[in-house]
């Protein structure tokens, strides 16, 4: 009678404490720390959304005012403008005849056009409404003195040979202008800085508290990892990619909203340039593109969200891991 030597069958090994194969560990260890799809995750990607898209809409009206007033200053630096006023006495025709003669023979004047009181006339018409009789009445008669390109003529000795030689007429060389129109470009540029600031410090609190409540809600594996031997870097590295990925979604939901909306007005402003409307609008406002300046700043302040995102995280986290030891 033969005998059946018993085969040893090798099966795969199990943790007789939890009962789990080793691949089941593996995919546990594998998982994140921080759950990706948590009630609290999705509300800091709706505040950051929000905070980039308020920042994005100030960094694009800035631009766009930075750009108005850079294309007003080009424009009103390239002339000046003469004022002959009608004088008693005095022949208002040869008056302007004398004044556009010693503009021209200025230096640095490319072109000298003296209005028609016809053409004086409407320069009024907006403020007292056309079908009026002007005749009678004392308006200034305008020349228009364009500036050669790189000259910088001396408007101080154009001025005093005015005055010396013909008392009705006035230089204008619209400094008052220039400087306004600077100070307001600088004054936006200075709000827009503040807010940008403010929004900022608003993502770093609502991140920070979120980092907070993450590890409290975690606490019990962060401890488990603490002792077996995680390092600080370990834990702060992984709060800081999930983070950052919360970031880089807000701040792309917030920003893509806000190129979407300077994109339809671009849009809308290329449709209705060529109406009346689009006309005054843009010598009021200028233009209502952000251009790829606006653009590129946008795509920054996205990148720049989810950086300040992640980095606020990984402080959080690594002043809150030095507390419990």
């Amino acid at each position: 009678m033969s005998t059946i030597e018993p085969v040893e069958v090798m099966a795969e090994p199990w943790d007789q404490r939890t009962s789990v194969s080793p691949r089941a560990l593996t995919q546990r260890i594998a998982a994140p720390i921080v759950p990706s799809g948590s009630i609290a995750g999705r509300s800091l990607i709706a505040v950051i959304a929000i905070m980039t898209f308020l920042a994005a809409i100030t960094a694009g009206a800035v631009t766009m005012v930075v750009s108005s007033a850079s294309e007003w200053q080009s424009a009103v630096g390239r002339e000046v403008t003469i004022q002959v006023r009608p004088v008693s006495g005095r022949d208002i025709e040869a008056d302007v005849r004398a004044a556009t003669a010693l503009a021209r023979s200025a230096p640095g004047i490319a072109n000298v056009q003296a209005y028609t009181k016809a053409e004086s006339e409407k320069l009024v018409e907006p403020w007292l409404g056309s079908g009026l009789a002007l005749g009678d009445l004392p308006i200034p008669r305008m020349i228009v003195v364009k500036l050669a390109p790189g000259a910088t003529p001396d408007f101080n000795a154009l001025r005093s040979t005015l005055a010396a030689q013909l008392p009705s007429a006035s230089l204008d060389d619209h400094r008052g202008w220039i400087d306004r129109m600077r100070a307001m470009a600088e004054t936006a540029v200075v709000v827009g800085i503040a807010i940008l600031a403010l929004v900022i410090v608003v993502t770093v609190l609502s991140v920070t508290f979120a980092t907070r409540g993450a590890m409290a809600t975690n606490r019990p594996i962060i401890e488990v990892l603490h002792y077996v031997g995680a390092t600080h870097a370990f834990v702060a590295g992984q709060f800081q990619r999930h983070f950052l990925i919360l970031g880089f979604k807000g701040g792309a939901i917030g920003g893509g909203a806000a190129l979407a909306l300077f994109g339809a007005l671009g849009a809308a402003n290329a449709w209705v340039s060529d109406t009346a409307a689009g006309q005054e609008a843009a010598a009021l406002f200028g233009s209502l593109s952000v251009g790829v300046a606006g653009y590129l700043a946008i795509v920054a302040l996205i990148v720049l969200m989810a950086l300040v995102t992640a980095l606020t995280s990984r402080r959080t986290v690594n002043q809150t891991l030095k507390a419990i030891d």
